[in-house]
């Protein structure tokens, strides 16, 4: 079985369910997908690290660091970063806040980011875009060159198309309809 492969097992296993769910965008839909139960998940860290990077490598994203909207994108970018450093090629990770801190240094973008930094924005489910383009603004804002946004899922509604309007590149580790044929 190839990595790619058991991602779209744990993530149909672990974080695909079928109901009735508002999403944050605010639509709704009979599948919710919960990236972070297989992206907080020790096998999940130890695919994502390697498939992301090696993602990054294959569209010829040159990143500084990696990163994006807390919480969701957290982990992925850490298991990004770890595996950078593994193969030798460090990328290092951030994560934008929701809000700038109202104390200390009042910062939005936090951990080993650079202004200077060519960034990767980091995702765990792309619906409409709305998360990335958040995290787009805020790193542009803070000096960035984003080099494109990778997700853990899209789920196939939109998001992806909204950020390429937007000029953004995007890649995806999974789409909704590779892990809804795995349920």
């Amino acid at each position: 079985m190839t990595p790619h492969t058991r991602l779209l097992d744990l993530l149909a296993q672990r974080s695909a369910t079928r109901g009735s769910f508002t999403l944050a965008s605010g639509r709704q839909s009979d599948l919710y997908i919960d990236a972070r139960l297989t992206t907080m998940h020790p096998e999940g860290l130890s695919l994502i690290g390697p498939l992301g990077l090696a993602t990054l490598r294959e569209r010829g994203w040159t990143a500084d660091s990696v990163g994006g909207l807390t919480l969701g994108a957290d982990p992925v970018s850490y298991a990004i970063a770890y595996a950078s450093q593994l193969a030798g090629t460090p990328i290092r990770a951030f994560t934008v806040r929701k809000e700038a801190k109202t104390h200390g240094t009042g910062k939005l973008v936090e951990g080993a980011f650079l202004p200077t930094d060519r960034v990767v924005v980091i995702e765990d489910v792309i619906t409409t875009g709305g998360s990335a383009l958040k995290a787009v603004a805020a790193l542009r804002a803070a000096g960035a060159t984003v080099v494109g946004v990778l997700a853990v899922v899209d789920r196939e509604e939109g998001g992806r198309e909204a950020l390429e309007a937007a000029g953004l590149a995007v890649a995806a580790l999974a789409r909704a309809s590779e892990i809804v044929a795995r349920m």
